[in-house]
Parts: structure tokens; sequence; C-alpha cells
């Protein structure tokens, strides 16, 4: 079924979507960054994206066109990959098309794919503010908020209006005072990989805790997709 479909509906019952960012073009990286592997062997796209899915099931990840092996990857991974034409345009156009694919949403829960620490439960909090109510729902780490944002429908046109290079931070601090505010003890918050530097940084973040439900997916997805991500 089509996304565009009427009869599309989340597959949860609060009909909250996960909806990943990537189609950026990794220019501050020198390379296609989603690719790029993490200490643990995971990409630092497919990790964003294993993160989401645990937390939402139904999830979406929005792509460049051009990047083939991404969307297969993704796909794997078990999100919609839905390609945005205009996304050299900048963030605003690849949101904004995202949300009108996916009108039938009562929320939106939006991350980035180069953000690939944000622990699943962390995602699950701010998903959950949205189902009970929330309009704008930021999580916040020693005070300072961070990502995945949540937007409830009420949204939806200022969302699907965004263009160019603008992205949905104006909408956020315009609310800001209207935001419900969810402290988290979750650092990956805060943790984007724009540079090789920026990865280098964070690497020792990736040893996985073994008993954690997310790593054993990572894993096995790792694993299971070596030979066709390597």
């Amino acid at each position: 079924m089509s996304l565009s479909d009427p009869r599309w509906q989340p597959a949860n019952q609060q009909r909250i979507v996960g909806l990943l960012l990537a189609a950026g073009a990794s220019s501050r990286f020198g390379s296609p960054k989603l690719l790029h592997a993490l200490a643990d062997g995971s990409r630092v796209g497919i990790r964003s994206a294993l993160n989401l899915i645990d937390a939402l099931p139904w999830s979406v990840a929005v792509v460049s066109p051009q990047r083939v092996l991404l969307k297969s990857l993704l796909q794997a991974a078990g999100l919609h990959v839905l390609e945005c034409e205009n996304a050299h345009l900048g963030i605003g156009e690849s949101l904004a098309f995202a949300i009108r694919n996916t009108h039938n949403a009562a929320g939106w829960v939006i991350a980035l794919a180069d953000m690939p620490f944000i622990e699943p439960s962390t995602i699950r909090l701010v998903a959950r503010r949205l189902a009970n109510g929330g309009a704008l729902v930021l999580p916040t780490y020693n005070g300072k908020r961070g990502h995945p944002v949540g937007f409830a429908h009420h949204y939806f046109g200022q969302l699907a209006g965004l263009q160019g290079d603008t992205g949905a931070r104006a909408l956020i601090e315009q609310d800001a005072h209207l935001a419900q505010y969810v402290p988290v003890n979750d650092s990956g918050i805060h943790l984007d990989i724009d540079t090789l530097a920026d990865l280098a940084r964070y690497d020792e973040r990736t040893t996985l805790n073994a008993d954690t439900p997310s790593a054993s997916i990572q894993r096995s997805y790792v694993n299971g997709h070596e030979g066709m991500i390597r």
C-alpha cells in the first residue's frame, strides 16, 4: 500500500510515525557519512535507523534518489523509504516531503540519521508524551534540549510547507515556551556526526551493552548484511 493511500495508517495504535531524515549531502564529512562504519561495525545511518525502529516499528526514512545503497540498507533494516527529488535543496524540502507523504499520522518523532547514539528508550519517551497529548515534545539532557523532536499533527501545515534549507528549528524556537520537555539520561541527544573528527571523538560510545535489545538487533543486522555493506 502506498504511503499516500488514504487507507494508510501507522501500525501503532497512537498513529505516531518515526521519521528519519537521511537525505543530507554530507558536505562537511567529505564522503557519505551515513554509510561510514562505527567502531562496532554498524553504520552511522543504519544505527540511527535501528534505534528509531526499535522504539517506533512504523518508521519512515527520507533519502536522496542518488543514495541507492543507503536506501537498500534502510529498507533491509525495516524502514519504509521515501526518495525526495528536491533533497539537494535542503533539509526543509526533505522534511516537508516526508510529512506530506505521512499525512495520516497523529504525530511524528523526527530523528536525524547522523545521530546514532540516541537510546531507543529516549525515543519511546518522546513518542509516549506525544501520544498523551503533547503538541511539541523535546528531550533534555543536563538541562539542554536535543533530538529527536516530537510534533503533533497540529503542526502538519507548517511542517509540510517548509522549503529550502530551513528545517523545523524556527518552529521549535517559536513555540519553545509551549513545549513539553522530557528529561533523559542520554547524552546521545546532543551528539551528531558532521566531521571525521566528530566520529573519532564519539567512537568510544559504540561499544554496545550486550544486554540491551537494541544491541542484539544491531549485531544481527551487521552480521546478516556484512557483505552488502562493505
